[in-house]
């Protein structure tokens, strides 16, 4: 017996991960709510398990006291010393009393409390192992549909796709590959339960993370990521190193690097624009690809005022107001976008000696702020 426990224990450890220690605690445990149960006994008890002879022995375990008010539980100084003359008030007492049937007994009732603390133990090492994955992306197979989730397989557990993270413009059918964004571990009573998104700004910065190498390692940072899944993405990208294009970087040799990422999200647009600590240069290259004459900044009120020549207004604003909604989540300002024949009518622009683009800057800036449309990659 004891060489099947021993290598069921060896077999529980490698195919689940889980230790023998664990699995011994589990049985250990089962042991005593089996005796318990089965021989309406309430005393203290310990299971002794051999695992060298595969031995199961039962101590009930009593207190020494001067005066006994539970048999069940205490042990008179008296009679204590009757079994050993140096016990003590205070001390522990263990008395055999394995009964002479409870290898079979407990057999039966053990069964099914073990297999529950090893599925306890199973769950725990799925937890540990997930929620060190929660803020990265993994790859699923999508298993099945309902009203309220999609169901995708991350290898030992479904995961939950909720509607309201699913991207609009996908359609999902069983045993298609997507990648997901985790975005939280859960622990419940049935188990881990981890929450996914296809439409999370987080899902972005790690595909890029993938396919940028500069991004990996380092090199190259992105700043900020602004989103609206499955239409249009900004993101801002800055470099420490002045001999590296961060922008240049993400886009990859004819677009090769950007394009894998449209192409996993489906044709979604993305903008990558070159951070600037200076919120004047910031906010115009994320307007891109709108051109800005200049732009105004009110520090209290985290504000700008961005003039714009009057043909490119529409394409500043954007469809439904787009462009200027996502490059105010990308820089952190509000924005307020004026056509020049409004602003110099206002009276706020020109302003007197300054000027944000010359011929030479907007022509700079047009190739640092890339309007990457997937329809453009070649």
């Amino acid at each position: 017996m004891s060489s099947e426990l021993l290598d069921a224990l060896t077999l529980l450890e490698k195919e689940k991960g889980i230790s023998k220690d664990v699995i011994i605690e589990a049985i250990e445990a089962a042991l005593i709510s089996a005796y318990k149960r089965n021989f309406n006994q309430a005393q203290n008890v310990r299971v002794d398990l051999n695992l060298a002879n595969g031995s199961m022995r039962v101590f009930a375990r009593k207190d020494v006291v001067e005066e006994v008010f539970d048999p069940r539980l205490e042990i008179s100084v008296d009679e204590a010393r009757t079994i050993n003359p140096n016990y003590q008030v205070e001390d522990v007492v263990e008395i055999e009393v394995t009964p002479k049937d409870f290898g079979r007994i407990a057999a039966q009732t053990a069964k099914q409390v073990v297999t529950q603390r090893v599925r306890e133990a199973e769950r725990g090492v799925i937890y540990t192992e997930f929620i060190d994955r929660e803020e990265d992306i993994m790859t699923g197979i999508v298993q099945r549909l309902d009203s309220k989730f999609i169901y995708v397989s991350l290898g030992k557990i479904e995961a939950l796709l909720p509607v309201n993270e699913q991207m609009p413009n996908e359609q999902y059918k069983p045993h298609d590959r997507i990648k997901v964004y985790i975005t939280k571990v859960e622990r419940t009573t049935k188990g881990p339960q981890i929450f996914v998104s296809r439409t999370h700004p987080g899902l972005l910065k790690r595909l890029f993370e993938i396919e940028v190498p500069e991004i990996y390692d380092g090199t190259v940072e992105i700043k900020s990521v602004a989103r609206e899944a499955g239409d249009r993405s900004k993101i801002s990208v800055h470099s420490d190193n002045p001999e590296v294009d961060p922008v240049g970087s993400c886009v990859g040799p004819k677009g090769q690097r950007v394009q894998a990422i449209v192409n996993e999200l489906k044709g979604e647009k993305i903008d990558i624009v070159k951070w600037s600590e200076d919120p004047v240069v910031f906010v115009a290259n994320a307007l891109s690809p709108s051109k800005v004459l200049d732009v105004i900044v009110n520090e209290e009120e985290k504000a700008t005022t961005v003039v714009v020549p009057d043909y490119q207004l529409s394409l500043a604003i954007g469809k439904r107001g787009q462009n200027a909604r996502l490059a105010a989540k990308l820089t952190g300002w509000k924005i307020d976008i004026k056509s020049q024949s409004e602003a110099e009518q206002s009276g706020i622009f020109p302003r007197e000696g300054f000027a944000l683009f010359d011929d030479h800057q907007e022509q700079e800036h047009e190739d640092e702020a890339f309007d990457l449309h997937s329809e453009e990659i070649e």
